[in-house]
């Protein structure tokens, strides 16, 4: 029996999909623009999730990031691809999906040399059950307040993921990072 290779959608400047590449082969010193997608998941007390990435990831390895994030396979649509990684990545089913930051993009490289360059689209969704991460994806996971993540990630924010940083200042009201990001998110 064969795996199906996992496949990235590429775009160009404009955020236009120009064709797919296998993922293995793209996040690279030169990773070109793709489409990905980033979930902040909150519990029904509006607690945010936090996911510390394996070490076995390509990129930021072993760092504290949001719940987690992903690439829609070619065709498929991103609520799809949230709904499929929430199970594989943490086990997870998801409600109360909504589109928080459609046009979030960025570029960051990390410490050992290797690129993420994605427009990724944010969500928040809301997880009634505890996570039970893939090891392979998550090593560790805890439930944080807004306000204290809010503290750690103005404190400390070279100890997260930059893309939780930056979503995390894109959401709060002024740019200055607070609790208020993620405060109404569950309904």
């Amino acid at each position: 029996m064969t795996t199906a290779v996992e496949r990235v959608v590429l775009l160009d400047d404009e955020g236009r999909s120009v064709g797919a590449a296998p993922k293995a082969t793209v996040h690279t010193e030169s990773t070109p623009l793709h489409l990905a997608f980033s979930c902040h998941v909150l519990d029904p007390r509006g607690r945010i999730l936090l996911s510390r990435r394996a070490l076995s990831k390509r990129t930021w390895p072993g760092t504290w990031t949001n719940a987690f994030c992903g690439h829609p396979s070619p065709f498929e649509a991103i609520p799809a691809a949230l709904e499929r990684r929430a199970k594989e990545e943490l086990g997870l089913v998801l409600r109360d999906v909504r589109l928080v930051l459609p046009d979030f993009r960025y570029r960051a490289v990390d410490a050992s040399g290797m690129v993420e360059n994605e427009v990724c689209p944010v969500y928040f969704a809301v997880a009634d059950d505890q996570p039970a991460p893939a090891p392979d994806e998550a090593m560790d996971v805890r439930w944080a307040d807004a306000d204290d993540l809010a503290t750690a990630l103005d404190a400390a924010p070279w100890a997260f993921s930059p893309w939780l940083v930056l979503q995390a200042r894109e959401l709060s009201p002024g740019g200055a990072i607070s609790g208020a990001a993620w405060r109404g998110a569950v309904t």
